[in-house]
């Protein structure tokens, strides 16, 4: 038994630089002083760790699935609902991590078919490992997955390509406002309306970023140049603006309180992005806002290198604390160990390692792989010794063992069987199988009898239940004939025949629609019956070919209540005899009157074979009759 253990995925890494710059505050009174102010701080966002080797997943900022403990059918299901989610952008991470779990374990199975073939006496060149339906079904839910992130990058970058062209058709925009010959509120409700349209504008490519913000800042500052806004107007934009990155402030602030970083991270990055849009501020607020607003991004930033550093700290104890684990394995693993009772302990010991192995979180992503195939690595050296140690000593125990458990397999698979004659036969002639095993391990001796005869017995409990209530069924059903047999011994015919034959039939199906009834009695009933019925059937004004039809039909219907099949395949197999005998019969009765037709003398024979075989017709077409009513049963 081998725990698997967790890794983290590299693809959500938190690292890089955010660059946000501040805008200038441009007013007709400024404008001069702006063109010499620090309007390009930067704050940078970045997490500087030094190595690529612990990169930390998104998913370490929430709650993390397991997927290490999940099977290979599981992650592929997994993999599979996630890709229903829709939403690409947001499960590329966990996809990745399930992929790279799936294929380690993959390579686990893989070593060990390999394993098993060379010990089987197979040669390397000649292992060839096929593909699980699980691989297969995994690497067509990947490639949609891969098809979706490429579909969805190709639309993002068309999207940005399109919103750049959109925003520098703003800048041209801005650029003619200083051209046209209005009033002044009329120009200025143009400019804010191009602002709100730039702001709705979404992301642009990156490498554009810088000239496309240069650009749009430049033709700002000239619209403010050509146009003498109103003081008042203009105040009461500033303000509005400045009230609005208060409120950023406030925000920023109140992720100061957030316990989850990369949320406060990723919030942080919207709220830069809304400031860069925010329009300017009284200069006079400038500084002072910026640097209130830049200093709860700091601390936020410093809070989450923080977190990483201690983070990366955990994991460095997670892997020393699996180091010792493994060592302890090993330690175990290469004891001579030589009682039943010493290795029941030592494996008890590897458990409870493997239990604590499990609480474990994780290690550093580039060691992950390694310590968790050293520590499995190690386990299955101590259990293959246990079972060479087994093989040795026991195989003849363990031989009787499994002759055992497949005894119990057979009985378990019988156990609800309601075949009760066959059933009750097969369960006997297992147990005296059981009888002629030797002896099994004693620790598995009362365990593995107990097996065997709950199996039996809940059968033979079952089978005792069903013939209890079914003898109680089969009194019900005699008693149901009797009264039946009495009832049709009292009816008195109607003097139509018709009517009297409509009768009569009910009497049958009844009778027929009552079941089983005891054994010793049924033949008793069964004669009572006829005789009651043929006392009647007797009496009919009825023609003896209609009559014996009836009794036919009567007779069938017994024996398929009685479940006879034997005698209606007997009774089916003489007519049918009968039928073929009579058809060479006329055949051969047709032939031969052929040779006597166009002979006078013979006109006495010929009207004797007409005779017979008018009559054989008759007889066969009787027969016929009767094979079909055995059908139609």
């Amino acid at each position: 038994m081998v725990v698997e253990e967790n890794k983290l995925n590299d693809d959500s890494t938190e690292k890089g630089t955010e660059f946000i710059q501040e805008e200038s505050v441009i007013s007709e009174d400024v404008i001069a002083n702006d063109s010499e102010s620090n309007n390009d701080e930067i704050i940078h966002l970045e997490i500087n760790l030094e190595s690529d080797d612990n990169e930390i997943l998104e998913s370490d900022y929430k709650n993390i699935i397991n997927y290490s403990e999940f099977s290979k059918d599981e992650l592929v299901t997994a993999l599979n609902e996630l890709l229903n989610i829709g939403d690409i952008s947001k499960i590329k991470n966990e996809v990745e991590t399930i992929r790279s779990i799936f294929y380690k374990k993959n390579r686990v199975e893989i070593e060990d078919l390999k394993a098993k073939f060379l010990e089987s006496g197979g040669d390397i060149k000649d292992f060839k490992p096929q593909e699980s339906s699980a691989e297969e079904t995994f690497k067509e839910l990947y490639k949609k997955f891969k098809e979706k992130r490429f579909e969805l990058t190709k639309k993002q970058e068309a999207e940005k390509e399109e919103n750049l062209k959109k925003k520098y058709q703003i800048i041209e925009d801005i650029k003619e406002l200083v051209n046209k010959e209005e009033s002044i509120n009329k120009t200025f409700n143009d400019f804010r309306e191009l602002q709100l349209q730039w702001k709705e504008i979404g992301a642009v490519p990156q490498s554009e970023q810088k000239n496309l913000w240069e650009t749009y800042h430049l033709h700002i500052e000239n619209f403010y140049n050509y146009v003498n806004i109103n003081k008042e107007l203009r105040d009461l934009d500033l303000k509005k603006n400045l009230d609005k990155k208060i409120e950023l402030c406030e925000k920023a602030e109140d992720l100061l309180l957030e316990k989850n970083i990369k949320k406060a991270i990723d919030k942080l990055q919207e709220y830069h992005e809304i400031w860069r849009e925010i329009g300017p501020i009284p200069n006079d607020k400038k500084d002072e806002i910026w640097e209130r607003f830049k200093h709860t991004t700091s601390q936020i930033n410093k809070n989450h290198q923080d977190y990483i550093v201690t983070l990366r700290k955990e994991q460095e104890n997670n892997f020393e604390a699996k180091k010792a684990l493994c060592e302890k394995v090993e330690e175990i693993a290469e004891k001579n160990i030589e009682s039943n009772k010493e290795w029941d302990e030592e494996t008890q010991k590897i458990i409870d390692i493997q239990n604590i192995w499990k609480t474990i979180g994780f290690g550093p992503k580039k060691y992950n792989n390694d310590i968790y195939f050293r520590f499995r690595e190690a386990c299955n050296l101590f259990f293959n010794k246990k079972k060479e140690f087994y093989k040795v000593i026991n195989d003849e125990l363990n031989t009787n063992l499994q002759k055992k458990i497949d005894l119990c397999l057979v009985a378990e698979s019988l156990k609800e069987s309601q075949d009760w004659k066959e059933t009750t036969f097969e369960l006997i002639k297992l147990q005296k199988q059981w009888k002629t095993i030797g002896q099994i391990p004693r620790n598995k001796s009362e365990q593995i009898w107990k097996r065997f005869r709950s199996a039996c017995d809940y059968f033979f409990t079952q089978k005792e239940e069903y013939y209890k209530s079914f003898d109680k069924i089969q009194e019900e059903n005699y008693n149901k004939k009797l009264s039946l047999i009495k009832e049709i011994q009292a009816y008195s015919l109607d003097s139509d025949s018709k009517i009297a034959l409509e009768e009569l039939k009910k009497y049958q199906k009844q009778w027929s629609e009552i079941g089983f009834v005891p054994e010793n009695k049924k033949a008793e009933i069964q004669t009572c019956y006829r005789e009651a019925i043929n006392a009647h059937f007797n009496n009919l004004n009825i023609d003896d070919k209609k009559k014996d039809m009836i009794l036919f039909k009567q007779k069938v219907e017994t024996l398929n209540d009685s479940k006879s099949k034997k005698k209606i395949d007997d009774e089916r197999e003489k007519i049918a005899l009968k039928v073929k005998n009579l058809e060479s019969e006329i055949a051969l009765l047709e032939n031969n009157i052929g040779f006597f037709s166009n002979s006078k003398k013979s006109e006495s024979l010929v009207a004797d074979f007409k005779l017979k075989i008018e009559t054989s017709k008759k007889e066969l077409s009787e027969l016929k009759e009767k094979l079909k009513i055995i059908d139609q049963q």
